[in-house]
C-alpha cells in the first residue's frame, strides 16, 4: 500500500517545483546576497524577488523579515517588542492555547520580571473576544493570539481582536502591540485583508523547505534588532541569508495561493469525508474542536479544513498512532514539537478534557495532495484498529 500521509501540521511534503529550486540554488546561484559581485548581485535579486512574492499576499504596509522558522519569529516578535515598549509597561496577554514557541518565550520573559496573563478557551479551543477586550489595560505592551490552533484547527478572533486592540489604542492613547501565529494558517487562509503588528510564519507548513520562515512587521513598529552582526534583513535579523530556502519559500507562497478556494474546499470535503466515516463506523467517537470548517478569518470560531482531531474512547493514541503507522499510515497525537515532552496534551486541557479523553486523541491533518480514496483506506484501518483494542478489554 503507498503512504497515506495525514501530520500536515507537523511538516508538508515540499512542492517539486520548490525541491527543484532549492536544488538549482544550492548548485548553481551560491553566491553571498552581501557581496558586491555579479554573483552576489543576482542572490540579491532572488532575495528581492521572494520578498515581493509574500508581500502581495499579505496586508500592505508590512515588511518580511527572513527567520529560521516560525519558532525564531515567535521568540523574536515578543522579545523585541517587550525590549521596545519595557519604559512603558511590562504585561503580556495571551492564551493557554498557543504554540510552545510562544509560551515557553513567555515563562522566559516572566523570569525577567514581566506580568503574563492566559486568557481560557471555550470547549472548542476558541477565546471569547470580549474577553480579550476586557483583560486590556494601559500597561499591557503586547497581546498574542495565534490565528490557527495547530491541534484542533480552531481558527482564533484574530481580526475582532485586532480591531478591540487599535481602539484601545486611539481611545487610550496607548501602544499594545498584536502578535499572531499564522503557522498554521498561512497557505491555507486568505491573509492578505489582515492589518496585524506582527505575523509569523514557517514555510515547511505550506509545503516549502524547513529552517526558513519570515516575521511580517508593519512598517511603522521599527522592532529593535533581534540577532545583531553583519546588519542584514535591514538590521533586525543579522546572519547570512538561507539564500535557496528563501526562493523556496517565496516559490512556496505563491504556489499555494494558487486557486486556494478551490484547493481549501476541497480539503474540507476530505475533512468531512474523514470524520462522518469514523464518526458512523466506530461507536463513542468524539470531536475535539469546532464542528464547522471555515474558510477564512472572518470564520472565526470554526475549524480550519486541514485539521481533525478526534478522541477514539477506550484507545490509546500513541498505541493508534504506531498501529496505522504499520500500514504506512502517518498521523500525530498533537503537536509536533511538543510530542516528546511528557503529559497530556495543554490544548485538549484547556479545552476542559480528561486524561482518558486526551490519551485517545488522535489529529489527522490533510493537505491539497490527499484523496477520497486515501480517506476510505484511513477509516478502514482505523475502524479495525480501534475495534480491535476495545476487543482486548482497554474500553470502558
Amino acid at each position: 500500500m503507498n503512504m497515506i500521509y495525514l501530520d500536515n501540521s507537523a511538516t508538508t511534503r515540499q512542492y517539486d517545483e520548490v525541491t527543484d529550486l532549492v536544488y538549482k540554488m544550492a548548485k548553481e546561484n551560491y553566491g553571498n546576497p552581501s557581496s558586491l559581485h555579479a554573483l552576489g548581485f543576482d542572490a540579491g535579486n532572488i532575495l528581492f524577488d521572494a520578498r515581493a512574492a509574500i508581500e502581495d499576499l499579505m496586508h500592505p504596509g508590512g515588511e518580511i523579515i527572513f527567520t529560521s522558522g516560525g519558532t525564531e519569529s515567535d521568540n523574536m516578535a515578543l522579545v523585541s517588542s517587550v525590549r521596545k515598549m519595557k519604559r512603558r509597561g511590562k504585561r503580556i496577554l495571551t492564551t493557554r492555547v498557543e504554540h510552545p514557541a510562544v509560551l515557553e518565550t513567555c515563562r522566559r520573559l516572566a523570569d525577567d520580571g514581566y506580568s503574563v496573563d492566559y486568557l481560557s478557551v471555550d470547549s472548542t479551543g476558541y477565546v471569547d473576544p470580549d474577553a480579550v477586550s476586557d483583560a486590556l489595560t494601559d500597561d499591557t505592551i503586547i497581546v498574542s493570539i495565534m490565528t490557527v490552533n495547530n491541534e484542533t484547527g480552531t481558527i482564533q478572533p484574530v481580526l475582532p481582536v485586532s480591531r478591540a486592540v487599535r481602539e484601545y489604542n486611539r481611545m487610550h492613547g496607548t501602544k499594545i502591540i498584536f502578535h499572531t501565529d499564522a503557522v498554521q494558517a498561512f497557505g491555507k487562509l486568505p491573509m492578505d485583508d489582515a492589518s496585524f503588528d506582527l505575523v509569523s510564519v514557517s514555510g515547511h507548513k505550506f509545503h516549502g523547505p524547513k529552517g526558513i520562515g519570515f516575521l511580517y512587521m508593519n512598517k511603522d513598529l521599527k522592532l529593535p534588532a533581534f540577532i545583531t552582526g553583519g546588519g542584514q534583513e535591514n538590521g533586525y535579523r543579522s546572519s547570512t541569508e538561507n539564500t535557496p530556502g528563501i526562493a523556496g519559500l517565496g516559490l512556496a507562497a505563491r504556489i499555494s495561493y494558487e486557486n486556494l478556494f478551490t484547493k481549501m474546499s476541497r480539503m474540507g470535503e476530505l475533512n468531512e469525508y474523514l470524520r462522518k466515516g469514523l464518526i458512523t463506523e466506530l461507536p463513542d467517537v468524539y470531536l475535539n474542536g469546532p464542528e464547522e470548517l471555515g474558510y477564512n478569518l472572518h470564520d472565526h470560531g470554526k475549524r480550519c479544513p486541514g485539521v481533525l482531531n478526534l478522541t477514539f474512547k477506550g484507545t490509546r493514541g500513541e498505541v493508534l498512532l504506531h498501529t496505522l503507522e504499520q500500514d504506512r499510515i502517518y498521523v500525530s497525537t498533537g503537536s509536533a514539537c511538543s510530542s516528546h515532552k511528557t503529559g497530556d496534551s495543554h490544548v485538549l486541557q484547556a479545552m476542559g478534557l480528561d486524561h482518558k479523553a486526551i490519551e485517545g486523541a488522535i489529529r489527522f491533518s490533510l493537505s491539497e495532495f490527499n484523496t477520497k480514496e486515501e480517506m476510505d483506506i484511513v477509516i478502514d484501518k482505523t475502524k479495525a484498529a480501534v475495534t480491535r483494542f476495545r476487543k482486548l478489554g482497554s474500553f470502558r
